[in-house]
This record gives structure tokens, C-alpha cells and sequence, in this order.
């Protein structure tokens, strides 16, 4: 695999008294970083979608807690803000109670700085880890199509479902990559076709709206997306959008792949149904670039995402390994109760 050719993108940097953040706001017409050197800031950071994608906002809370740790704050109150930037990614809880487990222990700034570091380095070695494996279920000469951004914006480095296709490419299994647009935020279009471009990866953006009729042309044999929470049975959460792509994906024959590092099941959460979905401002919707589109007076409807049930989903990757046809004694097998 060349890494120095698919794995050069580093959002979230530890800076030794600061966290510095790619604003992925702004991709791909400015690349500007953020300083972070409060907790209170890289919450701010999570909460505005400055720092975006479950793995992401994982790692950038941690470092946010040793901040806190840093500056003497009383580290409950951090937990509990950061804890409350975004609730349906559950990697940021997972990184928080891995922090709060060693504060308890008594853990100083410098330990916390470890585990933070951690978190991290284990994130990019599991990503690289799951491209292979998902990239060895993709026969050779496959078109894929893709949702919203999971690639090394998203997590440490090299990225899940995008690690999967970048992984897919560099082995001649995977010849065309397609990216839905990813409306209102435009994660795909803004953000994966960025990563795609400077990676050289052949990859066409489509409009949302397109995805059915591509697949109807044979064009892809697989959808490949990330997660933001697996429940135990299975069931997934993931952007918005989702959800439709995987029913598309069973009437035209079509295999679908989510990719997530294990961080991001939670065997508490029984289903899908348990899954709280955040809700944004209507204004996301009405808006593109933060230039009103819709008619003043409107209203808008924005769930930012949704719930693909396991019996769409064809396979689960992780770091740990592979289930094909998740169910929920397959998700005990690997992940316990």
C-alpha cells in the first residue's frame, strides 16, 4: 500500500499546548486551520462542524479534555461539554469515557496527553487495517459509490469507507468511484471530492438525486459508507441520505458496505430505533454557502441523519473483522454484550 500517496491528510493536529483543526467549513476553496487551546473552543469547533466525521470528533475531544487538563480546569464540566457538542456519534462518547476512565484512575495533563495520543494513533492503524479487508470483499474492476465524507477528514488519517476505496484502488479492484453530493452540507461534493482529487482516485461527483438511476446502469456493484453508530442488532446510523441509498442498493443487486472502526458500536443500544437522530436549524436547508435559496417564510425539516436496518446491509467492517449479514448474535459473537 503507498501511504505516501493515499494517507498525506492530517485534520486534527496535536500541537503540544494546542489543537489545531483543518476548518472543514471552508474546503475546498480555502484550506484555513483553527487553534484551539480551550476545551470550551474545540467544542465550539465540534458543535459547528469545524472538526466533522464520528472518528474526528472522537480524537479532537479527547485532546479538548487535556486541555482542560493543561489549564487546571475541573475536568467533570469539561466531559460534560464536550460530551454534549454532538449526540448521535457515539465515538465521541467512547473517547470521553476512555479519558474520564483514566482521570479516575488519577491520571496528570501528561498521562492524559498519552491516552489522547492513543486514541489517535489506534484510529489510523485500525482505518488502514479495515481498507484492507474491505477492499478484499470488492471483486476486481468494481464501480463503487460512496456517501457523505469518511475519509481522513473524517478520522485520524486514510478513513474508513474511503479507506476501503482508497485501499480498493491501489489494489486494481476498485476502477471508478462515484460521490454523492451530500446535501445541505455538501460533505461529499466539498470534502470527498477533494481527498479524491489529490489522491488521483478516478471519481465522478453525481447529484444525490442520481443515485438510483446509476445503479440501474450497472455502473456500481458497491455502496461503501461510514457509520456514526452501530447498534447491536446491526442496525446503523449514518448521514442523511443513507438510508434510501441502501434500499436502492437491494431492489437494483447492488452489495452495501459500512466501515467503522469497533469505537463506534455500541452493543447498550439494543437498535436503530434507540438512536437519537440531531436535529439542525432549518436554516442549513434553506441555505447553500450561507446564502438564502428558499423563499423567505419557509420552513425546513433537517435530520442531519438516519437509520439503514441491518438486513440492508450486506457487510459491517471493522478493525476487528467482518460481518457479512449482520445480525444481532453475528454483533455478540464479535463485540460481546
Amino acid at each position: 500500500m503507498d501511504y505516501d500517496r493515499y494517507d498525506r491528510i492530517r485534520a486534527v493536529q496535536w500541537q503540544g499546548d494546542h489543537l489545531r483543526l483543518l476548518d472543514q467549513r471552508l474546503l475546498p476553496q480555502e484550506e484555513r486551520w483553527i487553534d484551539c487551546t480551550s476545551a470550551a473552543q474545540v467544542t465550539q469547533a465540534i458543535k459547528d462542524l469545524a472538526v466533522r466525521g464520528a472518528p474526528a470528533i472522537g480524537i479532537a475531544a479527547a485532546w479538548g479534555v487535556v486541555l482542560a487538563a493543561k489549564q487546571g480546569e475541573p475536568l467533570v464540566p469539561a466531559l460534560a461539554m464536550l460530551r454534549a457538542a454532538r449526540p448521535t456519534a457515539v465515538n465521541l462518547m467512547w473517547a470521553l469515557d476512555r479519558m474520564k476512565a483514566r482521570i479516575d484512575a488519577g491520571a496528570d495533563a501528561a498521562a492524559l496527553e498519552r491516552e489522547a495520543q492513543a486514541i489517535q494513533d489506534e484510529d489510523l492503524a485500525a482505518n488502514r487495517h479495515m481498507g484492507e479487508l474491505g477492499a478484499g470483499l470488492i471483486a476486481p474492476q468494481s464501480g463503487v459509490l460512496t456517501h457523505c465524507n469518511t475519509g481522513s477528514l473524517a478520522t485520524s488519517g486514510f478513513g474508513t469507507a474511503l479507506g476501503v476505496i482508497r485501499a480498493g484502488v491501489a489494489s486494481g479492484r476498485i476502477e471508478q468511484v462515484y460521490a454523492g453530493e451530500t446535501r445541505p452540507w455538501q460533505q461529499g461534493a466539498r470534502l470527498t471530492m477533494w481527498e479524491l482529487v489529490r489522491d488521483g482516485i478516478p471519481a465522478k461527483l453525481i447529484a444525490d438525486s442520481a443515485a438510483s438511476h446509476l445503479m440501474r446502469s450497472g455502473a456500481v456493484q458497491w455502496v461503501i459508507v461510514g457509520a456514526d453508530r452501530i447498534a447491536a442488532n446491526g442496525d446503523t446510523a449514518n448521514k442523511i441520505g443513507t438510508y434510501q441509498l441502501a434500499i436502492a442498493a437491494r431492489h437494483h443487486g447492488v452489495k452495501f458496505m459500512v466501515v467503522a472502526p469497533s469505537s463506534t458500536v455500541d452493543m447498550a443500544t439494543a437498535s436503530g430505533e434507540d438512536i437519537e437522530i440531531e436535529l439542525r436549524e432549518s436554516a442549513e436547508l434553506l441555505s447553500v454557502a450561507g446564502r438564502r435559496t428558499v423563499v423567505e417564510g419557509a420552513d425546513a425539516w433537517n435530520p442531519v441523519f438516519d437509520v439503514t436496518p441491518a438486513d440492508l446491509i450486506d457487510a459491517i467492517v471493522t478493525e476487528r473483522g467482518v460481518i457479512e449479514r449482520p445480525t444481532t448474535l453475528a454483533m455478540q459473537a464479535m463485540f460481546g454484550r
